[in-house]
């Protein structure tokens, strides 16, 4: 079985992915600023803003790495201010490549080991009032194809690029019936998307695509793909 790092598994897409990978017989470890509620892995504070702040203990081997950390910041491009910029690069793009740094030696004793990262559907799907998200999962989708170059062949780097997905960072988006209903309409699917749909994207980056590396699978109901 696999030794799993997950940063942000308390909640979320994170946390069904480790509920998951637990399930399936994994050893996970927890890294996020919020607790744990699961007695099933192992949890530890971090920061992925600084990550040196508070020690943390690394696994001497880990075979898998998943940075689920992201924001949305839907705004109109004129009313986003320098600052909420450079806190969503911080959080999205800065965070993943400290986390990348402080793991890489744990990752290079792994079997098959893989990076897995979190794109948009926003990224390469232009769409209103997402500029800043936008640049940012950009941004992360570049990272990935860079240091799947530059880790193969001993280490994957894939990027899942999911469409709106029912979690606690997009309940602003999803807190009713009528809102829910409006979202999915807008894809091919006619739903919006559930931690469970991202969860077993990971899984098969993880365990059923060992030749795959560099590549952004679009998890996204349809919506960058397909007009309806």
């Amino acid at each position: 079985m696999s030794v799993i790092a997950i940063i942000g598994a308390t909640s979320g897409i994170g946390r069904a992915i480790a509920e998951k990978a637990v399930a399936e017989g994994h050893t996970v470890h927890s890294f996020s600023r919020s607790s744990a509620t699961s007695p099933e892995f192992s949890h530890q504070y971090y920061n992925a803003l600084d990550p040196t702040s508070t020690p943390i203990h690394i696994p001497e081997k880990v075979d898998h790495l998943i940075y689920t950390p992201g924001s949305i910041n839907l705004k109109p491009f004129h009313r986003i201010s320098n600052e909420e910029w450079l806190q969503e690069f911080n959080i999205n793009v800065l965070g993943a490549v400290q986390t990348i740094r402080l793991f890489l030696p744990a990752l290079k004793q792994g079997t098959n080991s893989s990076i897995t990262l979190f794109s948009s559907v926003a990224a390469q799907t232009g769409m209103p009032f997402h500029a800043s998200i936008a640049s940012m999962k950009g941004a992360i989708e570049g990272l990935t194809r860079s240091l799947a170059a530059e880790f193969a062949p001993h280490i994957r780097v894939n990027a899942i690029a999911p469409s709106l997905t029912e979690t606690p960072l997009a309940e602003k988006l999803t807190a009713t019936p009528e809102k829910k209903e409006s979202a999915g309409k807008r894809h091919p699917l006619q739903r919006i998307g559930t931690v469970e749909d991202q969860a077993e994207a990971a899984m098969f980056l993880m365990f059923h695509a060992p030749w795959m590396t560099g590549q952004i699978l679009k998890v996204d109901g349809g919506l960058s793909a397909l007009k309806i």
